[in-house]
């Protein structure tokens, strides 16, 4: 569905990613993992545009997407839940959720999802009326993600779901990740500083160290490799 080929992207004159390359099949979880500055949130930047590399290619369902803006993009099914959430601090949870289904104009099956995603977080459908900056850090979390599922994604980008979050909110937020891929299919690029839960949820993972991919294999082998186990594992 996705690849990256020798993408390097730069901020000014300092490279962020060098040369990487990596794939996402149709139906897959992906997660990368590595430490604080590897260059994880860059990778999901890149595919959604926002900071294009500079040189080599990403394609998307075997279209070019190297140079195509973030809102063509998202156009194509591309949507991704920024680190830090970012939701509207000023509009009520239901226009936070609407804001999401911007690009769409099936009526119906807007009305279809918004119960849905209710349905996975009853809070917030109980605080609809309720701005989003007033929401606890986890509700704010679900709301994020619903607002990205509104937008109907073939790809689900997760920049650091659960981070800043109580374990058992977190707990709940991967149930919902597992349960959007199980039931409803949607392919998920998850990139996430807690390497043990991400790789319990993925099918394979990439191991990201300073801007480079230094290793990949399936999410059960890389939660017994001993290299992977001390770095990120805390073994």
């Amino acid at each position: 569905m996705l690849k990256l080929e020798n993408v390097s992207t730069y901020y000014g004159n300092i490279q962020a990613l060098k040369s990487i390359s990596l794939e996402v099949n149709e139906g897959e979880i992906i997660t990368l993992i590595g430490a604080n500055g590897a260059g994880k949130s860059t990778t999901l930047m890149s595919i959604s545009g926002v900071v294009p590399p500079r040189s080599g290619t990403i394609t998307f369902q075997g279209e070019a997407m190297t140079g195509v803006t973030p809102d063509e993009i998202v156009r194509h099914g591309v949507i991704q839940v920024p680190e830090g959430r970012h939701i509207f601090p000023g509009l009520t949870v239901q226009e936070n959720l609407d804001m999401g289904a911007l690009l769409r104009n099936d009526k119906d099956g807007i009305a279809a999802d918004l119960e849905y995603v209710y349905g996975l977080f009853p809070i917030l459908k109980d605080r609809r009326n309720q701005a989003g900056g007033t929401l606890s850090g986890g509700e704010q979390q679900m709301l994020a993600i619903s607002r990205a599922l509104m937008g109907k994604p073939k790809l689900l980008l997760l920049d650091e779901p659960s981070l800043g979050l109580a374990p058992l909110i977190v707990q709940q937020i991967f149930e919902i990740i597992q349960l959007i891929n199980e039931k409803d299919g949607t392919t998920i690029f998850l990139v996430e500083q807690n390497a043990n839960l991400a790789l319990k949820v993925a099918h394979r993972g990439y191991v990201m160290e300073t801007g480079t991919i230094t290793l990949t294999d399936t999410a059960e082998k890389l939660l017994a490799n001993e290299d992977v186990r001390r770095a990120y594992l805390g073994v």
